[in-house]
């Protein structure tokens, strides 16, 4: 909850109703996720969403944060709940997002029935896991978190130079 509120706070002050603001702000997604996506290997990627949006606005894809790459199935599956949770909440953000700016990555939701299926795989994965697979999975969601609020706070300090 703290790590999720943390990541909630860095990037509430970005306006997404502003071409510049909500630039940053994909900027700053745009960091974060292709850093976790290739770890994380979700079913359906968001980054080329992400690429087209910053298209859109006459930016092209930033270099990923560095992370950490070797990442046992516990901490994948931890990333990917973080990934996977964030389309709930891209969908109420997309609602924001300004007049005329693209809204494609925001607007990536779940198809009906994706969620449960994955919640069901995620249930599936922790009873084949193991001991200490849970403990993996919360740190793969923590560092995903992290990662989201450093991509927003790098994002934001190179907005206020």
């Amino acid at each position: 909850m703290d790590s999720h509120r943390r990541v909630d706070d860095a990037f509430g002050d970005f306006s997404l109703e502003s071409r510049d603001d909500y630039r940053a702000f994909l900027t700053a997604h745009g960091r974060a996720l292709a850093a976790m996506e290739p770890v994380a290997r979700p079913v359906r990627s968001r980054l080329p969403l992400l690429a087209q949006d910053l298209a859109a606005l006459g930016d092209a894809m930033p270099e990923p944060l560095p992370m950490r790459q070797n990442m046992n199935e516990g901490a994948r599956w931890g990333l990917l709940y973080t990934l996977e949770g964030s389309r709930l909440g891209g969908a109420m953000l997309s609602r924001q997002v300004g007049d005329g700016l693209p809204r494609a990555y925001l607007s990536a939701v779940h198809d009906k029935g994706e969620w449960i299926a994955f919640q069901r795989a995620l249930d599936g994965a922790a009873a084949e896991g193991g001991e200490g697979w849970l403990e993996d999975a919360v740190q793969g969601a923590l560092a995903a978190f992290a990662l989201f609020a450093t991509a927003a706070q790098e994002q934001r300090a190179v907005q206020h130079g």
